[in-house]
């Protein structure tokens, strides 16, 4: 019985977006970026995603969605500036189903007018860091959302994501890694890091796969991309 009710309890958290809230963290360091309305606007432009990628976004827009197929139900963990809903959307297909959440109701609104146009899309209010366990998804997408959280959250995101993924399926994580000794942008990235994004070090200290309770019950697999800047990390479950 006290497992019913937790499984209960936990259900009615995850179908009520009112029990989600825009974290102490992200109002304290990233106001500036996802939740001013007057800036919002102009970062989410595809230009200006592509310069933070330093000309990459296409190419790991492109690696993300070839994981994806047609008919697929597919979680996006987060909103995502530039297209990139747009083109889960389109790689799902009208027999599948695309849902994207994000726990800033800016976000969801940004999100909204990228997948105008495409009934199999779904944006809604959620929190990342809560298993969506009620509908598992035969794909979850995790992309550039690590490195914008604190240590404990990228445990807690890490371990929701794979509680969120069906049997057989498998969960894409997507964002910054340790690049080499004598790569060209590492003392600028390190700069940046230190000043705009305090928790994206993390990940360079860490494998995605540290911050996960059983990592032994799943295949890990790493690409490195861009001198290793970035990474893409693909996890199924063993057996």
């Amino acid at each position: 019985m006290t497992y019913l009710r937790k499984r209960s309890a936990q259900a009615a958290a995850q179908d009520d977006s009112s029990s989600v809230s825009v974290p102490d963290y992200l109002q304290k360091t990233y106001t500036w970026a996802y939740l001013n309305p007057k800036t919002v606007p102009f970062l989410s432009s595809a230009p200006v995603v592509a310069a933070i990628l330093w000309g990459n976004a296409n190419r790991l827009i492109r690696m993300t969605v070839a994981e994806i197929e047609e008919g697929q139900r597919v979680l996006q963990s987060a909103a995502v500036y530039g297209r990139f809903s747009t083109d889960l959307a389109k790689a799902v297909g009208r027999s599948g189903h695309l849902d994207v959440m994000d726990v800033a109701p800016i976000q969801v609104e940004t999100a909204r007018k990228r997948v105008e146009g495409f009934p199999q899309a779904n944006v809604k209010l959620g929190d990342a860091s809560i298993a969506q366990t009620n509908t598992p998804y035969d794909t979850v997408v995790c992309f550039f959302l690590l490195h914008e959280v604190p240590e404990d959250m990228k445990e807690k995101i890490v371990n929701a994501m794979l509680a969120s993924v069906k049997p057989g399926g498998k969960i894409v994580f997507v964002d910054y890694h340790k690049p080499g000794k004598l790569h060209p942008l590492k003392p600028i990235m390190s700069k940046v890091f230190d000043w705009l994004e305090p928790f994206a070090k993390g990940l360079w200290h860490k494998e995605i796969q540290d911050y996960a309770h059983d990592a032994e019950a799943w295949n890990w697999t790493k690409e490195t991309i861009f001198g290793g800047l970035y990474q893409k990390v693909v996890v199924t479950r063993l057996g």
